[in-house]
């Protein structure tokens, strides 16, 4: 009798790491009816999940990882993990990379199909056939067959001789009634500042008067790393909890308006649009942009002349400035706090929640690892996102209780006064206003020329409670070249203003082209929307003067380009 022979290739003792470990997935519908998980391992995220979740720390492996040829001399083979709760679902997974010139069309797809009974099944680089625009590793696909199914996946990168990976440690689940839970929480509360608003809100709920809580911000506010995105996020459960404590039944009511990858300058400009749609008059309103605003051209005074805006509102919001962190133990707090400061408002900070304890070990007061707090480099995974919501509702808690210590009366709102303050970083923009392609109004003359098209392609969110993407500015000018150059590639619009806005549309593909912005006949800015790479809505500050007067402001077609696609989203204006 023969015995089982030994493998030719030890690969158990290959050495590897992880770069998602446990993670939840969740597919998404997408229009052919499947349901699809996105994973971006581009622009430096494949190596943040190396560092963060595969705790690999040597450059070389790192600098391997940014190209599709280092990444194939570093990479022997995947293994691929996924479990469902029925084990026979199918899972495609997809790692596509992204071309050099054909981004999204150019590079190799590995792709494997599995089973969700949680075995490890493996793509083998010597296998793959790789195309010649290989430039760099893109993203990562899983792809189920039935949408709205949530399964926990593994990836690891077992690694070629020569190469070495530190040993896997073993995570605790997270212990959320733990004593060093409830210190890290309390440590998120950076002031609870006039909490006046606050508190009647809760008056408000307790005696069955309808109370809204509305969140805008980012991706984090959009619910990213949260599975499924629309019920495990941050302001979901923050809400939830908030009309479990507060409420008398289904008085309390919800806003979610986050949209990735934009800073507080497109949110003040889409504010009235998302948040107080259909009459909507929140009763407390939390701003999250302390991870998106590197990219607010004005530094800061977008930011304050949002809260300066939500503030006076006739009815009179509690705003909560909420700091959400990177996995590089990094955000904007230090400049966008001091708007909390001058205005006395609540303030919660998840870098100085989560961020000290990372350092530690268990008997040091260590609650969770970065790998268990983010789903990616950016973004929170569940638990990340309960502990967000646990932060927001110690704010709460601490809110109620000076309310009890003043049952018979709340005391007078300061807000007034202090909005009469001199902005600490710039209130030019607080009564800026939206123009898009279905208003109709008579301080502005647009002539469209040839931006005559509507651009369906869009940046799309989940709002409130759905699962289903809402399209960003549907109601848009687009320039379609791509059929023949047409006679007026380009917009002209007169307006009395003293600033104005121009949001344009974000694209990696290949038929967008570049469009040079001119006020009154010189060009400002020259948009290029392939900066960014991916469908994204982008504001363009081009025009900021202490007086309103007329000016005449033209997007046009860069000279070259007028055979190629170009969207204007919107414009704001400050009258």
């Amino acid at each position: 009798m023969e015995g089982p022979k030994a493998p030719r290739d030890p690969e158990k003792r290959r050495p590897y790491f992880y770069i998602m470990r446990g993670k939840e997935i969740f597919g998404a519908k997408q229009t052919d009816g499947k349901g699809v998980q996105f994973i971006f391992e581009n622009d430096g995220r494949l190596i943040n999940s190396a560092q963060i979740t595969g705790n690999i720390a040597d450059q070389e492996i790192l600098d391997l990882l940014k190209t599709t040829d280092g990444f194939r001399k570093l990479i022997h083979s995947i293994g691929i993990s996924i479990e469902t709760e029925n084990t026979e679902d199918s899972v495609e997974f997809v790692f596509q990379m992204y071309g050099q010139k054909d981004v999204y069309g150019g590079g190799s797809l590995l792709i494997l199909k599995l089973k969700g009974d949680g075995a490890e099944s493996r793509i083998y680089l010597s296998d793959v056939l790789w195309t010649e625009d290989d430039f760099e590793p893109g993203q990562i696909r899983f792809v189920f067959d039935v949408p709205e199914k949530i399964a926990k996946a593994s990836v690891r990168f077992y690694l070629n001789e020569g190469y070495s990976a530190p040993i896997i440690i073993d995570e605790e689940e997270v212990d959320v009634n733990s004593k060093d839970y409830q210190i890290m929480i309390a440590r998120s509360l950076m002031q609870t500042g006039n909490a006046v608003r606050i508190m009647k809100a809760i008056r408000k709920a307790r005696a069955g008067e309808d109370v809204t809580l509305a969140y805008i911000g980012g991706s984090i506010t959009q619910g990213a790393g949260a599975i499924p995105i629309n019920k495990e996020c941050y302001a979901y459960k923050s809400y939830q909890e908030f009309a479990y404590k507060y409420g008398t039944g289904d008085n309390v009511h919800y806003v979610k308006a986050g949209v990735g990858g934009t800073p507080s300058e497109l949110g003040m400009l889409r504010f009235d649009r998302d948040i107080l749609r259909d009459g909507v008059q929140p009763d407390v309103v939390i701003v999250e942009f302390a991870v998106n605003d590197e990219g607010d051209e004005t530094k800061g005074i977008c930011y304050e002349s949002l809260v300066k805006k939500i503030l006076k509102l006739p009815n009179h919001p509690a705003v909560i400035l909420l700091f959400a962190v990177f996995a590089s133990d990094w955000n904007l707090q230090e400049r966008l706090s001091p708007v909390g400061k001058l205005y006395d408002l609540p303030m919660v900070s998840i870098l100085n929640a989560v961020t000290p304890q990372f350092k530690l070990n268990k008997a040091q007061g260590k609650v969770l690892s970065k790998n268990q707090f983010f789903y990616d480099v950016f973004h929170p995974s569940n638990i990340g996102h309960t502990i967000m919501a646990d932060c927001l509702t110690n704010l709460f808690k601490l809110s109620d209780s000076m309310l009890d210590s003043n049952k018979s009366e709340i005391p007078d709102d300061p807000t007034e006064s202090l909005l009469l303050q001199k902005p600490v970083l710039g209130d030019d923009f607080t009564e800026v206003k939206l123009i898009d392609k279905q208003m109709k109004c008579s301080i502005f003359k647009i002539q469209p020329g040839d931006f005559t098209e509507t651009d369906k392609e869009l940046q799309c969110v989940e709002m409130d409670e759905n699962l289903m993407g809402t399209p960003e500015f549907p109601y848009n000018w687009m320039y379609d070249g791509t059929n023949g150059v047409k006679k007026q590639p380009y917009l002209e619009l007169k307006i009395n203003v003293k600033a104005f806005f121009v949001i344009s549309k974000d694209s990696g593909a290949m038929d967008v082209g570049k469009a040079d912005i001119y006020v009154d006949g010189k060009v400002v800015r020259t948009v290029d929307p392939h900066q960014n790479g991916w469908i994204h809505c982008n504001p363009i500050l081009v025009l900021n003067e202490t007086e309103s007067k007329e000016h005449v402001i033209r997007v046009q077609l860069a000279s070259g380009d007028e055979d190629k696609k170009f969207t204007i989203l919107g414009f704001g204006y400050v009258a």
